[in-house]
């Protein structure tokens, strides 16, 4: 077996132990004449030229600043190399804008090249979640031809409809095999806050979708599980904001902890599985960029994929999906327990024996590709 590189050593101990050979900096960068944010996280010592990523954060209230983000940036710089974060100003405030992925990373591979920070010609890109398809498809962008040796998913989508249904009813699958597993609310409520409205039977309801968003919004903010009881007495009060005839709609995306979803649909609400295909049909014309395949088609880059199989938010199955889109180049997928969106799920210690192992190579992979 080859063995791990300086590159990973370092980047695992520095995990386990906390990182503490990095320094952070911000960095203004131009993203098409708006002013976006930055975090450069670099090895300890005088500033200079290294070899660089660029990390695109989710749909996530802290962007850059989210906790594990942190984390994984600093061991990355205690690795010897550099990370740069910038801020997605739209994808905090809760908006699926995949647009804003190419111009994202190309403003900060220009910020890079004009600070004198990055050596080589040219960055590996790593996507977090709903940063994870675009920013793997930003490899085969002419906007970015050149610029990009590498690109990382962790937990992205690679089909809208099959992440839309697992949201709204838990279902997914991949070849002739299909699991259960309890979704994470807080996709549901993303996912309508935007295109509720731009499904024809519920043009109307602005009131759910907006009183959606506020709860995301709230749960980002806390940073709770959104199935926390905790979000309870917020569900009742956002619900009386409601008109009563678009409550059990409501209802069905936000139910109470102690109320499963179902229960509270009446006759006039369709069921979650006919939501989804709505909700997803409509995302594709309002926004044709929110489905990956045909940009991901383009990219001939080396591509790694990792994905955490207990995953409430996004999936496993979606990790297939995504490599099997990249039909132009080889995609290596790792998918493990020792990660995902939500709460991590407990896993017997006997796994460790193999996840771990499994794991460390693809973090060798993905460090080894710039």
């Amino acid at each position: 077996m080859t063995p791990f590189s300086s590159r990973t050593l370092r980047y695992a101990r520095a995990w386990i132990a906390g990182p503490h050979a990095f320094v952070e900096e911000d960095l203004s960068l131009d993203r098409d004449g708006v002013e976006v944010p930055a975090s450069v996280v670099r090895p300890r010592g005088p500033a200079g030229a290294y070899p660089a990523w660029v990390v695109l954060h989710g749909i996530t209230r802290p962007g850059r600043a989210h906790e594990q983000l942190v984390r994984f940036t600093r061991s990355v710089a205690s690795a010897g190399l550099l990370a740069i974060v910038p801020e997605v100003p739209e994808w905090r405030e809760l908006r699926l804008t995949p647009h804003l992925a190419v111009p994202t990373i190309a403003a900060a591979v220009r910020g890079l090249r004009d600070a004198g920070l990055l050596r080589g010609d040219g960055v590996g890109v790593i996507g977090f979640s709903f940063g994870a398809p675009h920013a793997i498809a930003s490899a085969g962008h002419p906007d970015l031809e050149g610029s990009v040796r590498g690109a990382c998913g962790f937990g992205g989508y690679g089909e809208l409809g099959s992440t839309f249904r697992f949201m709204m009813t838990g279902e997914h699958g991949w070849g002739d095999r299909s699991w259960v597993h309890r979704p994470d609310p807080y996709g549901r409520w993303i996912v309508a806050a935007n295109y509720l409205t731009a499904v024809p039977a519920h043009a109307d309801a602005s009131d759910v979708a907006e009183a959606l968003r506020k709860l995301a919004a709230h749960a980002g903010d806390h940073r709770r599980p959104s199935w926390d009881p905790v979000y309870d007495p917020v569900i009742d009060g956002l619900r009386n904001t409601i008109a009563e005839e678009r409550r059990p709609l409501f209802d069905l995306f936000a139910p109470r902890s102690d109320r499963p979803a179902d229960e509270a649909r009446g006759s006039a609400v369709p069921s979650r599985a006919t939501l989804a295909e709505e909700l997803a049909a409509a995302a594709r014309l309002r926004d044709p960029q929110l489905d990956p395949a045909e940009p991901l088609g383009e990219v001939t880059r080396p591509v790694s994929l990792l994905h955490g199989r207990a995953d409430h938010l996004i999936p496993f199955t979606e990790a297939y999906r995504l490599r099997s889109a990249l039909t132009s180049t080889a995609a290596a997928v790792t998918v493990t327990r020792l990660f995902g969106h939500s709460a991590q799920d407990p896993f017997p210690l006997s796994s460790a024996f193999r996840e771990v192992p499994a794991f460390a190579r693809a973090l060798d992979r993905l460090l080894r590709l710039v």
